[in-house]
């Protein structure tokens, strides 16, 4: 039976969901998204499209159109809360290469997406959800009539709430980190450039960085408490609770904190990886599968290898549990690790003790000035991976 010649039903149409529907249909499969929501969108945020992600837009045809709309990003500049200056400095252009590395708004990729999927085949249904018959024929590998009996493969791109991780997971429950997270976007009114700035600070820190034509600034500012908000980034805040927790950080944080009209809150939450990716036609992706925290910037460039990775294995013709094993097997290890480097930054951004603070960002400075080179290569596993060329999806 031709493996491309199944029907695919996505759970979901956000970022995993559209590439992944993309990536089948330019492999000529039929694809229908189910989205909950009354319409493909997303607002009010940014993200951060590194080389190994936009490796996978360029095979899917939407590299050229995600750069149009996005910002080329230079540096990742590391900032003190207080003392103005750069105090350690990584030159992203040099990790990049000719695929480069760039801002860009949600809702242009969703958009880019959403419109690439459409003009491929894929059907879209708004205001659905996974029914149960769906979701027990995807777990049971039930047949279907239509030209051929064939299952129907499930893709849950549901999300961090996703219905389908549990059918196939059992039930687990993430726990709070200790963390909230605010998001905004701002108007650029101090004149930032193509660099992404943290401003480290005791139990908070802030990212800051350009989006679009660089008049709009992208504000993520997460603070340690112990009153957690849920999970999910929608929930409106009073912009004034984001102020007084970040009162005390320099002059331009103040000047963009008091642009803030509207702002979203949300709890951070760890979840483990998923034991098993996959049970009958039913196959996880993207944050149901892995959600991470957003400390290495690497959710939405997790989702999109994921969906290289389950087009790829799924077009080769092999049978549906043989392609949904090399799909785990190629992406387990490589999500486990990109998350634990994630969970691991948030205490080097947080640091409260003022001796330690001022040792570790000296540290930083020093090796920054004297072996720039040392900081870049750092992070050549995570950008300088390419998912097109894994051996295993040939």
């Amino acid at each position: 039976m031709p493996r491309m010649n199944q029907n695919f039903t996505v759970a979901g149409g956000g970022i995993a969901g559209l590439a992944v529907s993309l990536g089948l249909a330019r492999r000529d499969a039929c694809v229908t998204v189910l989205e909950q929501a009354e319409a493909i969108k997303e607002v009010g945020a940014g993200l951060q499209i590194s080389p190994n992600g936009l490796r996978v837009l360029d095979a899917m045809g939407v590299g050229e159109a995600i750069r149009a709309v996005g910002i080329e990003a230079q540096a990742v500049e590391l900032r003190d809360y207080r003392r103005p200056g750069v105090i350690a400095e990584v030159k992203l252009r040099r990790t990049a290469g000719e695929t480069g590395y760039y801002f860009v708004h949600r809702a242009d990729l969703i958009d880019i997406l959403a419109s690439a999927a459409r003009s491929a085949g894929v059907k879209v249904r708004l205001l659905q959800k996974v029914d149960s018959v769906t979701l027990d024929n995807a777990l049971n590998m039930k047949m279907r009539c239509g030209p051929e009996f064939q299952p129907e493969v499930l893709i849950g791109a549901d999300g961090v709430r996703s219905v389908v991780r549990p059918a196939i997971n059992g039930s687990e429950a993430p726990f709070f980190t200790g963390q909230v997270a605010w998001r905004a976007i701002v108007p650029n009114v101090i004149g930032q450039g193509p660099v992404a700035r943290v401003y480290m600070g005791p139990k908070r820190h802030m990212v800051v960085y350009p989006l679009r034509d660089g008049t709009m600034l992208n504000v993520v500012a997460v603070k340690e408490r112990a009153q957690w908000a849920a999970e999910g980034w929608t929930q409106p805040d009073d912009p004034s609770n984001l102020r007084a927790s970040f009162h005390d950080f320099g002059d331009d944080v103040q000047k963009l904190l008091g642009q803030i009209s509207d702002v979203n809150v949300w709890g951070l939450f760890r979840h483990p990886v998923a034991e098993k990716w996959h049970t009958g036609s039913a196959v996880l992706i993207g944050d149901a599968a892995h959600p991470t925290l957003p400390f290495l910037a690497q959710g939405a460039n997790m989702a999109l290898e994921d969906a290289y990775a389950l087009s790829a294995s799924l077009s080769k013709g092999a049978g549906i549990t043989d392609a949904f094993a090399t799909y785990q097997s190629v992406r387990r290890d490589r999500a486990a690790k990109v998350i634990e480097a994630a969970n691991g930054n948030a205490w080097k951004y947080h640091l409260s003790s003022m001796p330690l603070r001022l040792g570790a960002h000296f540290g930083m400075g020093l090796i920054s000035r004297l072996a720039p080179q040392k900081l870049v290569g750092s992070f050549d596993w995570l950008y300088g991976y390419d998912i097109t060329q894994e051996p295993a999806l040939k």
